[in-house]
């Protein structure tokens, strides 16, 4: 065991004496030493709860003759840090994260570990640590919120930030608003709706790094604590069998979960955590596979921001396991993989509900024929933009419109807000990518804000940042080459004819290449926007959105 390197042969002596000052006995030292690394915190509702999943995770290990050993993990609520200068942080905290677990785990060798996060960067930052020390380990998140309840209606986070617009609009009342902001996030989890945090959670069952229920579970369900004594359970068997993460992650199970995004309309997100994933799993990945996959698995699952449902109505229906039974049942899935239960997926289908034709449809009648996210190309984004096609209007699908550019967010919103947007316009924000941002900021409030103004229909966005999961409506992000290391979205002027067509996956603007190299040789050089910390740090070594924006 990976623990003996503590606990083994006199020269450990000193090392045991440090064990037993924590109140460890022989017995518990001789059993595999199980690392419980939570991000629970008084900052996060999504983590607010994680000290009981972590306490539940515990009495799993002990049960299974484990001993636990609990550590501590950062982690950015992004609709805390949404729209300020905090949410430049928030991607960044992701490498943190991973680097956190690859420390603790290598200065003190567990014999596995068990990953308790909840959020949007921490449940991809602890798999990203996990996939990289590659030592068993099972993840158990600490499941999303229930919906609130506002004049009959569900309510979730979103709901607020939309809110704002229609207060700006005038079609809410500041009274009204304020009373929304007090109805739609009722108790802890992750927000309601298929958003980040719990795309991520469901990514993770799909990849076989959790076991099932993990993504659909909801916080405040006595489930919840169950489903964690089990993954506690569960991690010691891998740690019997010596089934590591990549023995699960395989690129099988890579397609898996592609598969169960297209069928839920999960987050733009994902096209940045799942090839972070990859490439520490040593898994080849290329961003053309999500258009691939996206062509021939159906959306069908329709949850807020785009649809009507929520993650406790998924669990209803039967959660991830449900739609990898329809999705199996039409070959778009690999039953034989194996996965964090011991088993291979096929099991865990044949205990899954059908789909029950509300909530999750059938294959035969999707919410819509292809998946939730889409790739689009062309002379505005060389390396690729991507877009959540299932939560964007109809009328929308194709647009052309001129360009109102902006170098940051917070310009582009005061614009929105003070309705100096037109019907028909195309916002551009840049210098908000990976290195430009620094730190590549999701934009929840313009587009809510898009929304809210009842918009949504009319005007479309584009930034080398990225989006909310909770955003909606026809705005595509992660526009590569970013604006800072000389995209064409730098050259971008006000007027300019944007041409988007989703169907065809084509991102691209009216410029004839006389101006465009015009106008490239008159660009001037980027200038950091922060000069010290972390920042330049991160901004030096960070990678495309296309590549994940890992660091290199």
């Amino acid at each position: 065991m990976r623990s003996y390197k503590m606990t083994k042969g006199a020269a450990r002596a000193p090392h045991r004496g440090l064990l037993r000052a924590l109140g460890l006995t022989d017995s518990e030292m001789q059993r595999p030493l199980i690392g419980v690394a939570s991000a629970w915190n008084e900052i996060i509702p999504g983590h607010m709860h994680l000290d009981k999943i972590a306490e539940a995770v515990c009495a799993g290990v002990r049960i299974a003759g484990g001993t636990p050993m609990r550590f501590g993990a950062i982690g950015v609520c992004d609709g805390l840090a949404m729209n300020h200068e905090g949410m430049k942080y928030s991607l960044m905290s992701r490498e943190i994260i991973a680097d956190s677990i690859e420390i603790m785990a290598t200065a003190h060798p567990f014999d596995g570990l068990a990953l308790i996060p909840n959020c949007d960067k921490v449940t991809p930052g602890m798999l990203m640590g996990a996939l990289r020390l590659n030592i068993p380990a099972v993840v158990v998140s600490g499941g999303p919120m229930l919906p609130g309840r506002f004049k009959g209606k569900a309510a979730d986070l979103i709901s607020i930030f939309e809110g704002v617009g229609a207060q700006a609009a005038g079609r809410m009342s500041e009274e009204e608003l304020e009373a929304l902001a007090q109805a739609a996030c009722p108790g802890p989890g992750s927000c309601a709706g298929m958003f980040t945090a719990n795309s991520m959670n469901c990514l993770s069952e799909a990849l076989g790094l959790a076991l099932p229920g993990n993504g659909s579970i909801p916080a405040v369900s006595a489930n919840r604590i169950r489903l964690a004594k089990m993954s506690g359970e569960a991690l010691m068997n891998l740690v019997e069998k010596g089934l590591r993460p990549r023995d699960l992650a395989t690129a099988a199970a890579f397609n898996n979960a592609l598969a169960v995004d297209m069928a839920l309309g999960c987050s733009t997100n994902t096209a940045l955590h799942v090839p972070a994933l990859a490439h520490e799993a040593g898994v080849p990945f290329k961003l053309e596979s999500i258009n691939e996959i996206s062509r021939r698995v159906p959306h069908l699952v329709s949850l807020s921001p785009g649809g009507a449902h929520h993650l406790a109505e998924l669990d209803e229906a039967g959660g991830v396991m449900a739609v990898m039974k329809e999705l199996a049942r039409a070959a778009l899935v690999d039953p034989l993989v194996m996965t964090a239960t011991g088993r291979p997926l096929a099991e865990s289908l044949r205990a899954a509900p059908d789909a029950d034709g509300e909530v999750l449809r059938p294959v035969a009648r999707p919410y819509h024929k292809e998946g939730g996210l889409a790739v689009l190309y062309g002379r505005l984004a060389p390396d690729g933009a991507v877009v959540k096609q299932s939560a964007v209007a109809e009328s929308m699908m194709k647009h052309i419109g001129p360009a109102r550019v902006f170098d940051s967010e917070e310009a582009a919103t005061e614009a929105i807000l003070a309705r100096a947007i037109r019907p028909g316009d195309v916002v551009a924000v840049r210098y908000e990518g990976p290195r430009g941002g620094p730190g590549m900021r999701e934009m929840l409030t313009p587009t809510s804000a898009i929304m809210g103004l009842g918009l949504g229909g009319e005007v479309a966005m584009i930034t080398d940042g990225r989006f909310s999961g909770g955003s909606r409506g026809a705005v595509i992000g992660h526009v590569s080459p970013e604006a800072a290391d000389g995209g064409p979205l730098a050259l971008l002027e006000d007027g300019d004819l944007i041409e988007i067509d989703i169907p065809a996956r084509k991102l691209d603007f009216k410029i004839d290449e006389a101006e465009l190299n015009k106008r490239r040789a008159a660009l001037k050089p980027f200038e950091p926007k922060i000069k010290s910390g972390y920042a330049v740090r991160y901004a030096r070594s960070v990678s495309s959105g296309t590549k994940g924006a890992v660091l290199e």
